[in-house]
Protein backbone atom coordinates (compact mmCIF):
# COMPACT_ATOMS: atom_id res chain seq x y z
CA UNK A 1 0.00 0.00 0.00
CA UNK A 2 1.39 3.63 -0.87
CA UNK A 3 1.37 6.37 1.42
CA UNK A 4 0.26 9.39 -0.25
CA UNK A 5 -0.26 12.83 1.61
CA UNK A 6 -1.03 15.92 0.00
CA UNK A 7 0.70 18.28 2.79
CA UNK A 8 3.65 20.47 1.59
CA UNK A 9 5.36 20.39 5.03
CA UNK A 10 8.52 18.92 4.99
CA UNK A 11 8.44 18.34 8.44
CA UNK A 12 4.50 16.26 8.75
CA UNK A 13 4.19 12.72 10.18
CA UNK A 14 2.25 10.88 7.12
CA UNK A 15 0.74 8.46 9.67
CA UNK A 16 -1.10 11.74 11.21
CA UNK A 17 -1.38 13.46 8.25
CA UNK A 18 -3.30 10.87 6.17
CA UNK A 19 -6.50 9.35 7.19
CA UNK A 20 -5.09 6.06 8.53
CA UNK A 21 -6.95 3.20 10.59
CA UNK A 22 -5.92 3.72 14.37
CA UNK A 23 -5.42 0.85 16.99
CA UNK A 24 -8.07 -0.58 17.83
CA UNK A 25 -10.21 0.48 21.66
CA UNK A 26 -12.78 -1.98 23.45
CA UNK A 27 -15.66 -1.67 25.48
CA UNK A 28 -14.49 -5.19 27.55
CA UNK A 29 -11.58 -6.09 28.93
CA UNK A 30 -12.75 -9.80 27.89
CA UNK A 31 -12.41 -8.38 24.09
CA UNK A 32 -9.10 -6.41 24.42
CA UNK A 33 -7.54 -9.77 26.12
CA UNK A 34 -8.68 -11.72 23.40
CA UNK A 35 -7.71 -8.78 20.59
CA UNK A 36 -3.88 -9.51 22.07
CA UNK A 37 -3.88 -12.99 22.12
CA UNK A 38 -5.07 -13.25 18.53
CA UNK A 39 -2.71 -10.40 17.72
CA UNK A 40 0.46 -12.82 19.83
CA UNK A 41 -0.79 -15.87 18.47
CA UNK A 42 -0.01 -13.95 14.96
CA UNK A 43 3.40 -12.59 15.88
CA UNK A 44 4.58 -16.43 16.22
CA UNK A 45 3.40 -17.36 12.65
CA UNK A 46 5.08 -14.15 11.31
CA UNK A 47 8.05 -14.69 12.81
CA UNK A 48 8.03 -18.81 12.27
CA UNK A 49 7.36 -17.46 8.56
CA UNK A 50 10.63 -14.68 8.59
CA UNK A 51 12.88 -17.54 9.89
CA UNK A 52 13.54 -16.38 13.09
CA UNK A 53 13.13 -19.18 15.36
CA UNK A 54 16.21 -20.85 16.76
CA UNK A 55 15.00 -24.11 18.29
CA UNK A 56 13.46 -23.79 21.24
CA UNK A 57 14.48 -19.95 21.81
CA UNK A 58 12.49 -16.76 21.71
CA UNK A 59 9.84 -15.64 23.04
CA UNK A 60 6.88 -12.27 22.53
CA UNK A 61 4.80 -11.47 24.93
CA UNK A 62 1.73 -9.47 26.05
CA UNK A 63 0.45 -7.44 29.02
CA UNK A 64 -2.79 -8.43 30.46
CA UNK A 65 -5.26 -5.67 30.38
CA UNK A 66 -7.42 -6.62 33.68
CA UNK A 67 -3.99 -8.19 35.68
CA UNK A 68 -1.19 -6.09 34.53
CA UNK A 69 1.53 -7.77 36.20
CA UNK A 70 0.63 -10.98 34.75
CA UNK A 71 1.60 -11.47 30.82
CA UNK A 72 0.75 -13.99 28.22
CA UNK A 73 3.56 -15.56 26.39
CA UNK A 74 4.26 -18.80 24.21
CA UNK A 75 4.70 -22.06 25.41
CA UNK A 76 8.16 -23.85 26.09
CA UNK A 77 9.02 -25.77 23.36
CA UNK A 78 5.93 -25.55 20.99
CA UNK A 79 7.31 -24.08 17.44
CA UNK A 80 6.51 -20.86 16.42
CA UNK A 81 4.86 -21.93 13.13
CA UNK A 82 2.00 -24.49 15.48
CA UNK A 83 1.33 -21.48 18.31
CA UNK A 84 -2.69 -21.59 18.43
CA UNK A 85 -4.35 -18.66 20.88
CA UNK A 86 -5.27 -21.63 23.12
CA UNK A 87 -1.97 -22.75 24.08
CA UNK A 88 -0.77 -19.13 25.43
CA UNK A 89 0.55 -19.19 28.77
CA UNK A 90 -0.48 -16.66 31.07
CA UNK A 91 2.24 -15.56 33.97
CA UNK A 92 2.44 -13.79 36.58
CA UNK A 93 5.33 -11.78 38.08
CA UNK A 94 6.53 -14.14 40.25
CA UNK A 95 6.93 -16.85 37.87
CA UNK A 96 3.81 -18.58 38.27
CA UNK A 97 1.90 -19.93 35.26
CA UNK A 98 -1.78 -18.83 35.91
CA UNK A 99 -3.43 -20.19 33.20
CA UNK A 100 -1.99 -23.11 30.27
CA UNK A 101 -0.74 -26.67 30.18
CA UNK A 102 2.85 -25.98 28.93
CA UNK A 103 5.87 -25.41 30.69
CA UNK A 104 7.15 -21.46 30.93
CA UNK A 105 10.68 -20.78 29.38
CA UNK A 106 12.68 -19.71 32.52
CA UNK A 107 14.67 -17.18 30.48
CA UNK A 108 11.13 -15.71 28.81
CA UNK A 109 10.35 -14.98 32.66
CA UNK A 110 13.53 -13.37 33.85
CA UNK A 111 13.44 -11.08 31.04
CA UNK A 112 10.09 -9.99 30.05
CA UNK A 113 8.79 -10.07 33.84
CA UNK A 114 11.58 -7.25 34.65
CA UNK A 115 11.09 -5.43 30.77
CA UNK A 116 7.06 -5.42 31.87
CA UNK A 117 7.89 -3.77 35.31
CA UNK A 118 10.14 -1.49 34.19
CA UNK A 119 8.16 -0.16 31.12
CA UNK A 120 4.43 0.06 32.57
CA UNK A 121 3.63 2.17 29.15
CA UNK A 122 4.80 -1.30 27.24
CA UNK A 123 2.47 -3.56 26.34
CA UNK A 124 4.20 -6.36 24.34
CA UNK A 125 7.90 -7.49 24.13
CA UNK A 126 9.49 -9.26 21.64
CA UNK A 127 12.50 -11.13 21.43
CA UNK A 128 14.38 -14.29 19.12
CA UNK A 129 17.68 -15.20 18.05
CA UNK A 130 17.08 -14.11 14.92
CA UNK A 131 20.17 -14.18 12.56
CA UNK A 132 21.30 -11.37 11.59
CA UNK A 133 20.20 -9.69 14.74
CA UNK A 134 22.45 -12.01 16.90
CA UNK A 135 24.76 -11.79 14.16
CA UNK A 136 24.90 -7.54 14.60
CA UNK A 137 25.34 -7.83 18.34
CA UNK A 138 28.51 -9.49 18.89
CA UNK A 139 29.59 -6.67 17.23
CA UNK A 140 28.58 -4.39 20.44
CA UNK A 141 27.69 -1.23 18.48
CA UNK A 142 24.42 0.33 17.78
CA UNK A 143 23.11 0.63 14.56
CA UNK A 144 23.47 3.47 12.49
CA UNK A 145 21.22 5.65 10.38
CA UNK A 146 22.52 4.51 6.67
CA UNK A 147 18.28 3.87 5.50
CA UNK A 148 14.92 5.25 5.72
CA UNK A 149 13.72 2.15 7.80
CA UNK A 150 17.44 2.29 9.85
CA UNK A 151 16.19 6.14 10.80
CA UNK A 152 13.28 4.45 12.83
CA UNK A 153 15.88 3.57 15.47
CA UNK A 154 17.84 6.41 15.60
CA UNK A 155 18.17 7.95 19.23
CA UNK A 156 15.91 5.01 20.41
CA UNK A 157 17.78 1.92 20.75
CA UNK A 158 19.82 1.00 23.12
CA UNK A 159 23.12 -1.31 23.99
CA UNK A 160 23.40 -3.99 27.29
CA UNK A 161 26.45 -5.41 26.72
CA UNK A 162 26.72 -7.46 29.82
CA UNK A 163 26.37 -11.03 28.41
CA UNK A 164 26.67 -13.62 31.03
CA UNK A 165 25.06 -16.78 29.68
CA UNK A 166 21.25 -17.99 29.24
CA UNK A 167 19.24 -15.42 31.00
CA UNK A 168 17.55 -17.27 33.97
CA UNK A 169 17.85 -15.38 36.90
CA UNK A 170 15.61 -11.86 37.13
CA UNK A 171 18.36 -9.97 38.13
CA UNK A 172 19.59 -9.80 34.91
CA UNK A 173 16.57 -8.71 33.65
CA UNK A 174 16.22 -5.79 35.51
CA UNK A 175 19.72 -4.78 34.32
CA UNK A 176 18.22 -5.70 30.92
CA UNK A 177 15.06 -3.71 31.30
CA UNK A 178 17.67 -0.57 32.92
CA UNK A 179 19.82 -0.62 29.75
CA UNK A 180 16.22 -0.27 27.54
CA UNK A 181 15.42 2.98 29.45
CA UNK A 182 12.66 4.72 27.32
CA UNK A 183 13.75 3.54 24.17
CA UNK A 184 11.70 0.67 21.48
CA UNK A 185 14.57 -1.62 21.22
CA UNK A 186 18.15 -3.00 23.13
CA UNK A 187 20.68 -5.00 21.59
CA UNK A 188 22.16 -7.77 23.91
CA UNK A 189 25.34 -7.84 23.14
CA UNK A 190 26.32 -11.52 21.46
CA UNK A 191 22.50 -12.51 22.42
CA UNK A 192 20.05 -10.77 19.58
CA UNK A 193 17.48 -7.79 19.58
CA UNK A 194 14.86 -7.24 22.18
CA UNK A 195 11.99 -4.41 21.04
CA UNK A 196 8.91 -3.46 22.47
CA UNK A 197 5.53 -1.19 22.06
CA UNK A 198 2.13 0.00 22.86
CA UNK A 199 0.45 -2.93 21.10
CA UNK A 200 1.60 -6.10 20.25
CA UNK A 201 1.93 -5.42 16.63
CA UNK A 202 3.70 -2.61 16.96
CA UNK A 203 6.61 -4.69 19.30
CA UNK A 204 6.41 -7.29 16.37
CA UNK A 205 7.12 -4.80 13.74
CA UNK A 206 9.97 -2.90 15.44
CA UNK A 207 11.78 -6.32 15.87
CA UNK A 208 11.06 -7.24 11.82
CA UNK A 209 12.66 -4.05 11.01
CA UNK A 210 15.12 -3.99 13.28
CA UNK A 211 16.08 -7.37 12.16
CA UNK A 212 16.59 -6.43 8.54
CA UNK A 213 17.57 -3.08 9.49
CA UNK A 214 20.94 -5.40 10.96
CA UNK A 215 21.11 -7.25 7.54
CA UNK A 216 21.41 -4.30 5.62
CA UNK A 217 24.30 -2.61 7.89
CA UNK A 218 26.17 -5.75 7.89
CA UNK A 219 25.57 -6.03 4.23
CA UNK A 220 26.51 -2.34 3.81
CA UNK A 221 29.66 -2.46 5.49
CA UNK A 222 30.68 -5.85 3.85
CA UNK A 223 30.16 -4.03 0.57
CA UNK A 224 32.25 -0.67 1.49
CA UNK A 225 32.08 2.29 3.73
CA UNK A 226 28.74 3.17 3.91
CA UNK A 227 27.14 7.50 4.00
CA UNK A 228 25.29 8.05 6.89
CA UNK A 229 22.19 10.16 6.54
CA UNK A 230 23.06 13.21 8.68
CA UNK A 231 21.83 14.19 11.54
CA UNK A 232 18.91 16.54 11.08
CA UNK A 233 17.24 14.22 8.26
CA UNK A 234 17.49 11.13 10.62
CA UNK A 235 15.67 12.77 13.08
CA UNK A 236 13.29 14.04 10.72
CA UNK A 237 12.99 11.04 9.71
CA UNK A 238 12.91 9.10 13.15
CA UNK A 239 9.71 11.06 13.75
CA UNK A 240 7.86 10.51 10.85
CA UNK A 241 8.37 6.64 10.59
CA UNK A 242 9.47 5.76 14.78
CA UNK A 243 6.20 6.43 16.15
CA UNK A 244 3.99 3.87 18.15
CA UNK A 245 1.29 4.51 14.98
CA UNK A 246 3.13 3.84 12.39
CA UNK A 247 5.02 0.36 13.93
CA UNK A 248 1.05 -0.47 15.01
CA UNK A 249 0.35 0.51 10.88
CA UNK A 250 3.17 -1.50 9.57
CA UNK A 251 2.33 -4.48 11.44
CA UNK A 252 -1.18 -4.52 9.40
CA UNK A 253 -0.27 -6.05 6.17
CA UNK A 254 1.53 -9.00 7.91
CA UNK A 255 -1.27 -10.17 9.91
CA UNK A 256 -3.54 -10.07 7.10
CA UNK A 257 -1.34 -12.33 5.31
CA UNK A 258 -0.66 -14.28 8.55
CA UNK A 259 -4.88 -14.82 8.76
CA UNK A 260 -4.99 -15.55 5.20
CA UNK A 261 -2.19 -18.33 4.82
CA UNK A 262 -3.55 -19.84 7.61
CA UNK A 263 -6.01 -18.93 10.38
CA UNK A 264 -5.41 -22.11 12.80
CA UNK A 265 -4.03 -19.69 14.79
CA UNK A 266 -7.18 -17.95 16.23
CA UNK A 267 -7.94 -21.59 17.80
Amino acid sequence: MSLVTTTTDATADPFTEIPIPQAPTFDTIEAERQHRKERLASVYRAFSLFGFEEGVAGHVTARDPEWTDHFWVNPFGVGFGQIKVSDLLLVDHDGNIVEGRYPLNQAAFAIHSEVHKARPDVIAAAHTHSLYGKTWSSLGRLLDPLTQDACAFYEDHALFDDFTGVVLDTSEGKRIGQALGSCKAVILQNHGLLTVGQTVDEAAWWFITMERTCQSQLLAEAAGTPIPIRHESAKLTASQTGSPLAGWFSYQPIYDKVLERDPSFLD
